[in-house]
């Protein structure tokens, strides 16, 4: 292969065109990015010819480095260390289980709003967060102490995207295995929300936990050329509006359109009216309408920000490098060909919002009391008895805001956005508006930078004075992990079905995700969440009908408190500037002083009898012989699914009430309800894993129909009962378990927990009518089978309803499968099913039992 001059630098750029030829020039930026990795990961570059082909051949993908969070971290990690605990009991050298490349894990899933609206909110929050999770932060520290290539962030850091957006992210960086050579980054990440760097036109998006393992076990993924959709974007966006608005836009169209698996990148006249965190707002929801990743090509505005960051000793290198490469758009390319393009004017975008239960469910602010309300809901108020006596005396009912949260690193990533929530926050002030007594306010930036800017500026005074205090510094309520309300009003809540509305600046809003007690979820911009805060309720029509009145009893309306366009970008250039993000990132290891005073042991690692971390039993459960499964039998369905079931649905990451299984098994076992924190910081133990498997609130099981909630039947018997307590009686009769699901099916976060969960509830195979991308890799990285029903037919048209029993027949090849159903009467059907794995890999993987097995059976062998 050829490598080229990079000018003023001592690097090489290997040369991949001269693999390509001409054809580099049809090649949308993206796939020339993945072409020049699979260039350097096959002999002699011949994959990057399966990339320019792009007839969907796999290719070998191996990203610079692996982006970890908390709650999808710990569990990897635990698998990692059990790996090396069950490979030394079978004679094995624990050590080759290492990082094989750079690692970084930011703590920033673990923290609930506890406090709110209070000026110690943030140490209270802190405090309490360290309390709750000191098993888990000993373990990731002791992993740090162990991985040398792994670094943990302490809680308190900030969110892991955003933190890899203004921070870890170089564009282009020294290659690991040869630092003579330039390299484009990209990173992979446990995450759904890894395309956040997109916007920096990095490659990466979200993997599940145990294809990371895989990585950093050494191994190359395998990745199937994707389409690539073009997002033509025109025209330039109104003041009006912000880039929540915009990315609210893309879920809906791209969603409706359908990109599953598919590569969206960025161009048009319009690109370069969007900044870079504009384009992570957009970026940064790719799995809300489906999308691998949003890939924005390097231009004049990718510099611009490497600068405001505090990178300026890479921005240069990063330019010639593109330009050498191809990399560089200077907006006048127009020989790229992609497979569709979508069209979005940004001149067209108006004021938007999301729900009640789906990012991509856009509605026009004008309309959103119309389409998120009913006409009967007006009538439902109910006075509020506070025992405390401390909140004045108010009344709520149905409609009300009971949360609104100024989160995620969706949108906090945004200087505008959050300049314009500052100062419609002083503007309400100087009117005199207040947030209305039943709104539960928290502000969680997912950077400290963040933070700085609005103190500087003076707007976090009176954001403060509305109730948005700085709570966090981590995903909170956007994670379902925005803790209780105020107990007057949770009590008052359930007692008369008070049917409450959250409202938060986040990413999702699925349902029973936000609160167990919040109806419905809305999605808004910063700006607007202040707006629903001081009216207090959906029932307003916030575009048109005053959210206050003032002083002198005028009223105040939308329009009066909008922002400024050119007092917000003067903010902006005088207060987010380069030294803010050094001064912030130079300390951020020594940022919690609990972290770094907390000593752990060395040595092998001690699985003490915990509830946080537990030795994984599809780990204890590897053998070192491997015998393929090609036929299950006598499979009964645990749930009967409709569409768009979220991994929420699955496996939750939520609130663990006291009545739930989750729960009696903490009280069970000495924790106070105070002390149960939420399932995803749980994932580490098995035992709270299992009793997590479809234990969401909204989860509908057609099974039975007349419930909602985690309730299914038992068959033959038909007895209705917990799903977990039908998982019991399942494996104390050895029955394998089958789900049967709609379309997209595991949509949203990649937890793996949402594969580890059926699988120790005995779940052996889901089918389905089509899988969300990274929901089936971890189902096949856990040996469950996904497969999905041939055109035509679903669970309607089979007429299913649960009483049935399941046989699976797997051809050798892996390539196919058919289903037979037998029907309580005895009568027989057969269907032919698509088995979903999608190259040898993933075949080899299944075949072996999963990732664990092989890897395992793999350092075995290597041992021997």
């Amino acid at each position: 292969m050829h490598y080229l001059d990079i000018p003023n630098s001592p690097l090489k750029a290997l040369d991949y065109r001269a693999l390509l030829g001409d054809r580099t020039r049809t090649l949308p930026y993206s796939l020339r990015v993945l072409a020049e990795n699979a260039a350097r990961h096959s002999t002699e570059g011949e994959a990057a010819l399966q990339v320019a082909a792009r007839k969907g051949d796999a290719v070998p993908f191996r990203p610079a480095r692996l982006l970890l969070h908390d709650m999808l971290g710990i569990p990897a990690l635990i698998d990692i260390m059990a790996i090396r605990d069950h490979l030394e009991a079978h004679g094995g050298d624990p050590s080759t289980v290492d990082m094989s490349l750079p690692v970084d894990l930011i703590i920033d899933h673990a923290m609930s709003i506890n406090h709110w609206a209070d000026k110690f909110a943030l140490e209270q929050n802190m405090q309490r967060e360290f309390e709750v999770n000191r098993e888990r932060f000993a373990f990731l520290k002791a992993c740090a102490d162990r991985f040398p290539r792994l670094r943990v962030m302490p809680p308190g850091s900030g969110i892991c995207h955003q933190v890899n957006l203004e921070y870890l992210g170089h564009t282009v960086l020294p290659s690991n295995e040869n630092p003579h050579l330039l390299i484009p980054d990209s990173s992979l990440g446990t995450d759904s929300h890894t395309p956040m760097i997109n916007a920096l036109g990095v490659m990466g998006w979200g993997i599940g936990g145990l294809e990371a393992e895989a990585l950093l076990f050494g191994e190359t993924s395998s990745v199937n050329v994707p389409r690539v959709v073009g997002l033509e974007v025109t025209g330039a966006p109104s003041h009006d509006i912000t880039a929540t608005d915009i990315a609210l836009v893309v879920a809906e169209k791209l969603r409706a359109l359908g990109v599953v698996d598919t590569f969206v990148e960025m161009f048009g006249t319009g690109y370069n009216t969007l900044s870079v965190a504009d384009r992570a707002t957009i970026a940064n929801m790719a799995p809300e309408y489906g999308s691998t990743m949003v890939f924005c090509p390097v231009d004049e505005n990718t510099i611009h920000y490497l600068n405001q960051t505090g990178r300026g000793e890479h921005s240069a290198r990063t330019q010639a490098y593109c330009q050498v490469q191809g990399l560089w758009n200077d907006g006048v390319d127009t020989a790229i060909e992609y497979d569709e393009v979508v069209h979005i004017d940004l001149s067209q975008i108006g004021r938007a919002v999301s729900g009640p239960s789906r990012p991509e469910q856009r509605i026009d602010l004008a309309d959103a009391t119309k389409q998120l309300t009913s006409v009967e809901e007006a009538d439902h108020r109910v006075a509020v008895v506070d025992q405390s006596g401390s909140l004045p005396a108010h009344d709520i009912g149905n409609g009300d805001v009971i949360i609104a949260a100024i989160t995620s690193c969706t949108n906090t990533a945004n200087p505008r956005n959050m300049i314009m929530a500052g100062l419609m926050a002083r503007k309400a002030v100087a009117k005199g508006l207040q947030v209305k007594p039943h709104v539960k306010t928290s502000l969680a930036p997912g950077s400290r930078v963040v933070a700085r800017y609005l103190k500087q500026s003076g707007l976090q005074e009176d954001l403060s004075k509305l109730g948005f205090e700085i709570a966090a510094f981590s995903c909170s309520t956007c994670n379902g992990m925005s803790g209780p309300l105020h107990p007057a009003h949770e009590e008052t809540i359930r007692a008369h079905d008070v049917k409450g509305i959250a409202v938060l600046s986040g990413n999702r809003n699925f349902a029973g995700r936000i609160h167990p007690l919040a109806s419905r979820n809305m999605i808004a911009s910063p700006p607007l969440v202040i707006a629903y805060a001081l009216a207090g309720s959906v029932l307003t029509d916030i575009s048109s009908a005053p959210l206050g009145h003032d002083q002198d009893g005028a009223p105040v309306y939308l329009d009066d408190l909008w922002p400024d366009a050119d007092e917000v970008s003067a903010l902006i250039e005088a207060h987010v500037t380069p030294e803010e993000f050094r001064d912030n990132y130079n300390s951020i290891d020594t940022i919690n002083a609990q972290w770094t005073a907390m000593q752990v042991g060395a040595g092998r690692y001690d699985w003490t009898p915990s509830t946080y971390v537990s030795f994984p039993p599809f780990v204890k459960d590897i053998r070192a012989a491997n015998t393929p499964v090609t036929t299950l039998r006598g499979l009964r369905p645990l749930v009967i699914l409709g569409d768009s079931v979220t991994t929420d649905h699955i496996s939750p990451s939520g609130i663990i009430t006291p009545e739930s299984e989750a729960g009696q098994f903490l009280q069970r076992h000495g924790v106070a309800h105070r002390d149960f924190n939420s399932f995803g910081t749980r994932r580490g133990c098995s035992d709270v894993v299992i009793r997590s498997t479809f234990a969401n609130y909204r989860l509908r099981n057609e099974m039975v129909p007349d419930r909602e909630g985690s309730w299914t039947s038992i068959q033959p018997e038909g007895r209705v009962t917990t799903i977990f307590n039908a998982i019991e009686t399942y494996l104390g009769r050895e029955q394998p378990l089958v789900v049967i699901g709609g379309k997209e099916y595991g949509c949203g976060s990649s937890r793996d927990t949402a594969a580890k969960a059926p699988w120790l509830a005995g779940i052996r195979a889901v089918i389905a009518e089509s899988f969300e991308r990274i929901h089936r890799s971890n189902l096949v990285n856990m040996g469950i089978a996904p497969l999905c029903f041939p055109e035509g037919v679903t669970r309607k048209t089979l007429e299913l309803d649960g009483s049935e029993l399941f046989d699976i027949h797997l051809n050798e090849a892996l390539t196919s499968a058919e289903l037979t159903i037998t029907r309580e009467d005895g009568r027989k059907t057969t269907t032919p099913l698509d088995l979903r794995l999608y190259n040898d890999a993933e075949r080899a993987t299944f075949s072996e039992g999963g990732l664990l097995p092989r890897a395992f059976r793999k350092f075995l062998a290597g041992a021997a």
